[in-house]
């Protein structure tokens, strides 16, 4: 019998602690750290969701106080970044008013504090829409996924028919007709009960619904191709020979196992909420004013955009950086939960 002494039991234990691999997750946050792109995008979604957290301490003023006499009011050091806008000290139409560090809106409303409030709606968006199309998409999916016959076939053909109209313009549709209804003579309590919850939710109760009806066809499809690949998994047909019933197969076993490129999918789509957002505060079919938006922001400054233009110029770039920081995100979450796209 070998015995071995202390002095020698040590080194075998530091080399099998070291000879552990990683798990799947830990490598995928490694390769998530390496992806520059991805960490900045994180990092300023994180920036920018703690200013929409904290928009009562970081706004200056009130988004929806109003100081006529300070009505497109623009600050000192703007003209150097727009030449064409030439304050009434040099001669020009513009007051200057250093007060307002992004400038006045039409209303005299501080365009900075209504930005940062703006945050809200859109993370709002990005938060929500999501969840709502993980939500459905991923029970329809599961279910005709796994169980497949004629509930395939009924579940793939709603999709199907959902897929026959035009989203946003579903959406459109949708929003116009509760908010005339709500409006009409003869409005039923239940009308009228939600008209109240999307007062109180600023006008984002109907955008939800919309995106709710419209933004679960695409989860549904690939929820449904990755259960149709994993019910013929060994760790399936393992449960099923135990005995486990559909719904522990479903929950505990193959979501599980099919969450990640869910999740990625769903990253990769939070742009497009964000902008079907932005476009629906545009038409003026968004938030309630005077509740800020980035696309009523956008909308409200295209009227003066030759003449004031930082009023359309800082709506628009935080709206970029927003959808291209997801987009980086996104990216990065994919390539580090699927190696095999990763770029080296």
């Amino acid at each position: 019998m070998i015995e071995v002494s202390e002095k020698n039991a040590a080194p075998l234990q530091l080399r099998s602690k070291s000879e552990t691999s990683p798990g799947y997750w830990r490598l995928a946050w490694r390769r998530l750290k390496a992806n520059r792109a991805a960490m900045i995008g994180g990092v300023f979604i994180l920036l920018l969701a703690l200013s929409a957290l904290s928009a009562d301490v970081i706004a200056i003023k009130p988004y929806d106080k109003q100081s006529l006499r300070d009505n497109n009011a623009i600050p000192g050091w703007l003209p150097s970044l727009f030449p064409s806008v030439k304050p009434k000290t040099e001669g020009g139409y513009a007051r200057v008013n250093d007060a307002f560090p992004l400038g006045a809106d039409y209303a005299g409303r501080d365009i900075f504090s209504r930005l940062v409030y703006g945050a809200r709606i859109s993370l709002a968006v990005a938060v929500i829409g999501p969840l709502i199309s993980l939500l459905i998409g991923v029970a329809v999916g599961c279910i005709a996924g796994y169980f497949g016959g004629w509930v395939d076939n009924l579940l793939m053909r709603i999709v199907d028919l959902m897929y026959a109209f035009p989203s946003l313009l579903l959406i459109i549709l949708i929003m116009s007709v509760f908010r005339s209804a709500v409006n009409a003579d003869n409005v039923s309590p239940l009308v009228l009960s939600i008209a109240k919850l999307d007062a109180a939710f600023g006008g984002l109760l109907f955008i939800f619904i919309g995106l709710g009806i419209t933004s679960w066809e695409n989860m549904a499809r690939l929820t449904r191709g990755q259960v149709l690949s994993a019910r013929e998994r060994d760790y399936v047909l393992s449960a099923q020979a135990i005995g486990a019933d559909n719904r522990r197969i479903l929950i505990r076993h193959i979501l599980p196992n099919i969450l990640g490129p869910l999740i990625v999918a769903e990253t990769l789509a939070i742009p497009a909420y964000i902008l079907t957002e932005t476009f629906l505060s545009y038409i003026g079919l968004g938030v309630n004013k005077p509740t800020p938006s980035w696309g009523a922001m956008i909308a409200d400054g295209v009227q003066g955009i030759s003449t004031y233009p930082n009023q359309v110029f800082f709506p628009a770039l935080i709206l970029a950086l927003t959808m291209f920081a997801f987009n980086f995100l996104g990216d990065g979450i994919r390539d580090a939960l699927d190696p095999r796209s990763s770029r080296r």
